[in-house]
């Protein structure tokens, strides 16, 4: 098997950053990866990442909270760069972002000529589905609600959402989040009756937590009031009493998204149930421009409340409900199904055969995707590599500082204020949204002053600031194996690691032919790794001396910062492949059915025998430790960078 050069060839449109993992990526085990019949989207929730065997109803908490300080973040995440304007004048921004080959990814495995599509043309055309521990798929395909051996006879009925009216719900939840002065709410009973006030009683009760109710005649009628139970403390708290000692404390349930990244859609969820984010839990984040398919925990709401969320959202459906008595732990899951449509593709049959059995037998190079490293002008490998090095200033400049590219013109603004007056104070003026990383450290800086920025530095949350140092092992590991491919190709060779267990070993002369490249594994550089016994080992010191990095020396004096290491396979060979080509005439048209679409009804998409364009339909299975984007650049043979897609082509912002 040869190896073979990178020739950019146009994918016409840019991949959204895939499902980051931000909260994933922190807690690193020896194995980046277990097994090969899983998967993460061209997401990062990795095996590298996962965290530890606690709950993620602590985890959590560092997601929805953004500094140590605690205070709580925004409901809306912050929005991509603007992408109105002149799309030629982005294209022209994008200039200064990154390309591949500045992340050390520059090699392909097979030898069949590269060829083109467009990926994402619409969100709909990739579609991730989880896989769970147990190897089960996760589908949408039941929308019916459990019912309990132990009847509750405070569960609410299907009245309970819609018998009080907007102004009451208005009125109560602004009671309930402390927003007025107001200490009650009364609310008139028309049609009196014991069952209409009961029915009241409970909508208030289970839609507003922390709310308590009573009945009261004023007037000669009947009212009911609601009130504060225990203050603050009783918001978002599930009443105990409500919940049968039978059924689990945690509701399971598949949630079905289109067009929302997995933290965007619990603070959607907790915000319409009126609850904190934190009571949720799950395997693993997702990507935003796609159709994701998931299993979520959520701690005791009933299923009858989530069931009536699917009247209420758009984009999202939840079903598959069951109570259990354990939340979902991140990493849990064996990876992600992919289902993805490269439209207007160009290759010729032979070219599409010769890629996807190449998939198949060989797979691809496990490469940490672009999304890894960010997309402007400052990658987060080099902020990393300066917090190894204990350089804080230059840390605090490379946060700060103004950097050409797309950019908010908010941040924009702040950095020049940065850049000109070098006051915490000032920059913070210009920004809206102060939860951004640049707005925590300058709040750092302002808390603790400019000789102290290490202390500045710990206010952005854990998992943010671990990010860039699992950026730059990253952008090591990437180069690394680069360079091992090209020197030894793609075989095992004595002097390469392979693991037994979770113990990494050398391969020895006598071995050799033992092994193939799908047992080597290389290390992200840490303290509690052992490094291959050939050129590759002597390149890693080389490349960490040129970085002011001693390779014998990972320990930081800030615990935080010191790198373990981990060991990740250099090849994947994704499981459950299939494709086919399918001819169509109308870019907008569906090309294979949704979850969603199968519950509805919906019939397949009837497609023309010779359409006008091609699609390549492609199916795979992907352990947690991988990116699908890779997968995709092996098939095309494509630079899957940003900023050699909106040089390409910028057709897509307009």
């Amino acid at each position: 098997m040869e190896t073979v050069e990178m020739n950019s060839v146009s994918l016409k449109r840019p991949h959204s950053e895939d499902d980051v993992a931000n909260a994933d990526e922190i807690k690193r085990q020896k194995i980046s990866e277990k097994s090969q019949t899983g998967n993460n989207s061209g997401q990062s929730v990795e095996t590298v990442k996962e965290q530890p065997d606690k709950s993620l109803l602590e985890d959590t908490k560092n997601e929805i909270i953004p500094n140590e300080e605690g205070e709580e973040q925004e409901d809306e995440e912050l929005e991509d760069s603007d992408e109105d304007g002149d799309p030629e004048s982005f294209a022209d921004m994008m200039k200064h972002g990154l390309t591949e080959s500045d992340v050390g990814i520059t090699k392909f495995v097979s030898s069949h000529k590269g060829f083109s599509g467009i990926l994402k043309e619409r969100y709909s055309d990739f579609v991730v589905h989880e896989i769970g521990k147990d190897g089960r798929v996760s589908h949408l395909d039941d929308f019916s609600v459990p019912v309990d051996d132990e009847v509750n006879s405070e569960d609410p009925s299907e009245e309970t959402f819609t018998v009080l009216s907007d102004e009451d719900k208005q009125r109560l939840e602004e009671l309930q989040l402390l927003k007025n002065k107001e200490t009650s709410v009364a609310i008139e009973v028309i049609e009196d009756s014991k069952e209409k006030r009961t029915v009241i009683h409970q909508a208030v009760k289970s839609l507003f937590p922390g709310l308590e109710t009573k009945t009261e005649d004023r007037d000669g009628k009947k009212y009911i009031i609601a009130y504060h139970a225990a203050g603050k403390k009783a918001l978002a708290n599930p009443r105990k009493h409500s919940w049968p000692k039978s059924r689990g404390s945690y509701c399971h349930f598949v949630l079905y998204k289109e067009n929302k990244d997995t933290m965007d859609a619990i603070n959607v969820l907790s915000k319409f149930l009126r609850v904190k984010p934190n009571i949720f839990s799950y395997m693993g984040t997702k990507d935003k421009r796609a159709i994701t398919v998931q299993e979520i925990a959520v701690l005791r709401i009933t299923a009858q409340r989530l069931a009536h969320l699917n009247k209420c959202l758009m984009n999202f459906k939840l079903g598959n409900f069951s109570y259990k008595n354990h939340p979902l732990k991140l990493g849990e899951l064996q990876g992600n199904h992919f289902t993805v449509v490269l439209r207007n593709i160009t290759g010729s049959d032979d070219q599409i055969e010769q890629a996807m059995n190449s998939l198949r037998e060989i797979g691809f190079i496990n490469y940490y995707g672009m999304q890894r490293f960010g997309t402007t002008a400052v990658p987060t490998y080099q902020i990393g590599r300066a917090i190894l090095q204990n350089n804080w200033n230059e840390v605090m400049d490379l946060i700060l500082k103004p950097r050409p590219g797309a950019e908010k013109g908010y941040l924009v603004k702040c950095r020049e204020e940065w850049a000109k007056t070098k006051d915490p104070a000032a920059a913070l003026k210009k920004l809206p949204v102060k939860r951004c990383v640049e707005g925590q450290l300058l709040r750092g800086l302002l808390k603790y002053g400019m000789k102290n920025i290490i202390s500045a530095f710990g206010i952005i949350p854990r998992n943010n600031r671990l990010m860039y140092i699992h950026s730059y092992q990253s952008y090591v590991w990437n180069n690394m194996v680069s360079k091992r491919i090209e020197e030894y190709g793609l075989k095992a060779v004595p002097g390469d690691l392979t693991l037994k267990g979770a113990t990494a070993v050398h391969i020895k002369e006598e071995d050799v032919h033992n092994y193939t490249i799908h047992d080597v594994v290389m290390p992200l550089p840490g303290f509690d790794v052992i490094y291959p016994k050939h050129k590759i080992g002597e390149a890693y010191k080389e490349m960490l001396v040129a970085d002011n990095l001693d390779i014998n020396n990972m320990r930081h004096k800030i615990r935080d910062y010191s790198l373990s290491g981990a060991y990740r396979k250099i090849i994947i060979r994704p499981q459950n492949v299939n494709w086919e080509v399918v001819a169509y005439d109308d870019p907008k048209i569906p090309l294979f059915t949704t979850d969603l679409d199968k519950l509805e009804g919906k019939p397949l998409p009837v497609l023309p025998t010779d359409g006008k364009f091609r699609a390549l339909k492609m199916e795979f299975s992907l352990p947690p430790s991988t990116y699908a984007t890779m997968a995709i650049r092996e098939v095309l043979k494509m630079d899957t960078s940003i900023k050699n897609q909106t040089q390409l082509n910028t057709t897509w912002l307009r």
